[in-house]
């Protein structure tokens, strides 16, 4: 079967099935571009697509090119006193011919093919093997969300529902049904008929042309009353699709953004735990219709702020981590039942903390959080070992979070240096086999 490829620009979007196929067909070729890329990409550019390089070899279409190395040929070489005709040539040795460019004088090559997605293409390879792991709480009854679901076609509806195929498929049957001359017809007769007066033809049984003239014409005034008669679309044909709503349980969950910023989270580490929680907020609006998320911040005191004042808030202080998770749990109290929802909690600190709340922090970890939560990760801010200042290998909140991880499959600790880790550690952290499902 022949396949007809539009190779215009994309003038109103005529061409978007035919890059769509294409990225369908390349699709492994640009995630692992996409992921390469990821390392270099800032956080903040989320607004933006990816320019994607990929091998020139799997990009193209199939062909047959003659190999001039192979047959028998025929040639008038003038000024030729070697060569008689008869005379055979030695086949030159090597390989068939194949398209590519002369790359250099150790072999053949194009140039990879460079292309850009666009900003949802990015965000749609970026994201499909993501998400939140172990939503199974579901709320039936009243909370419930009413979805479209197609249910045939309908008589009445309106202009932007219409279903042109099934409305002209009616037309069709309808005009075939009753008769209605077709344009072929028309066009025919009206050939035959000027051929006859100008006297190129004559009529095949014999009559004179002036009675088949007069046939003719009585034949197309028919024809004319008939097609005025039979409309080409009647109101009767008029099919639109038809939607039923119906209600589906809302899978419910709740993502607490914990983020520690008090005075020894200097302005680097801060930008580097509110790019993860940008991601993070990004990819719940985008993957989820039903996801609330809490904000809070904390120094020695933990409050819920709003989204501004989350990533744009300039409070500091002291270091008690253990606010964070006793204003978490009050939280869960006051809003959100742990029967119906599914609850989430990623924290990110730099690890120092008061040496006295250390313990509280374990104990309200293991006896109170992690045991509602379906999922929680702790991402640990630590300092460039090039800057000013380092901290150790691990800080003592890490060491006493990190036993925590053998014991509960559903708790994760990462750690952050640099904004090139932003994205690795994400999509570790969230990759639908990080945990048991």
């Amino acid at each position: 079967m022949d396949s007809i490829i539009d190779r215009r620009h994309n003038p109103k979007g005529r061409s978007l099935g035919n890059r769509q196929r294409f990225v369908r067909r390349a699709r492994s070729h640009i995630r692992r571009a996409v992921k390469e890329n990821l390392r270099d990409r800032p956080v903040t550019d989320s607004e933006s697509g990816e320019n994607v390089s990929i091998p020139a070899d799997d990009v193209h279409e199939p062909g047959f090119v003659q190999d001039t190395r192979a047959g028998e040929h025929r040639r008038v070489l003038p000024r030729n006193r070697e060569f008689h005709e008869g005379d055979r040539i030695p086949r030159p040795s090597g390989g068939g011919g194949g398209g590519g460019s002369e790359g250099s004088e150790e072999g053949e090559g194009e140039d990879n093919f460079t292309f850009v997605l666009t900003r949802e293409e990015f965000l749609d390879i970026f994201f499909e093997d993501l998400a939140l792991p172990d939503m199974v709480k579901q709320r039936i009854a009243a909370e419930t969300a009413p979805v479209p679901r197609r249910a045939g076609f309908t008589k009445d509806g309106p202009p932007n529902r219409m279903n042109l195929v099934r409305t002209m498929h009616n037309s069709m049957a309808r005009r075939v049904a009753l008769g209605r001359p077709g344009m072929g017809a028309l066009n025919a007769l009206e050939y035959e008929l000027e051929r006859l007066r100008n006297g190129e033809i004559q009529p095949a049984d014999g009559q004179s042309a002036e009675r088949r003239i007069a046939e003719i014409e009585e034949t197309l005034e028919r024809y004319a009353r008939r097609r005025k008669q039979v409309p080409y679309i009647d109101p009767i044909d008029l099919r639109y699709n038809h939607f039923e709503t119906v209600q589906r349980p809302i899978a419910q969950a709740v993502m607490f953004c914990l983020m520690d910023v008090s005075a020894s989270m200097d302005e680097d580490m801060k930008d580097l735990a509110k790019r993860f929680f940008m991601l993070l907020h990004l990819f719940l609006k985008r993957q989820y219709e039903r996801v609330e998320v809490v904000f809070i911040r904390h120094t020695q005191h933990a409050e819920e702020v709003d989204e501004e004042n989350f990533f744009h808030g300039r409070q500091t202080g002291g270091t008690v981590v253990s606010s964070a998770f006793a204003e978490t749990l009050r939280i869960v109290e006051e809003r959100y039942p742990i029967d119906d929802w599914n609850l989430y909690l990623a924290q990110a600190s730099d690890g120092d903390d008061a040496p006295s709340d250390i313990k509280r922090c374990t104990d309200l970890l293991t006896e109170k959080v992690l045991p509602i939560c379906q999922y929680v990760a702790y991402v640990e801010i630590a300092r460039d070992p090039g800057g000013r200042r380092s901290l150790p290998a691990q800080s003592e909140l890490w060491d006493a979070y990190e036993p925590l991880t053998a014991e509960h499959h559903h708790f994760a600790t990462r750690r952050i240096q640099r904004p090139s880790d932003i994205y690795p550690v994400f999509r570790d952290l969230f990759r639908k086999d990080s945990v048991t499902q």
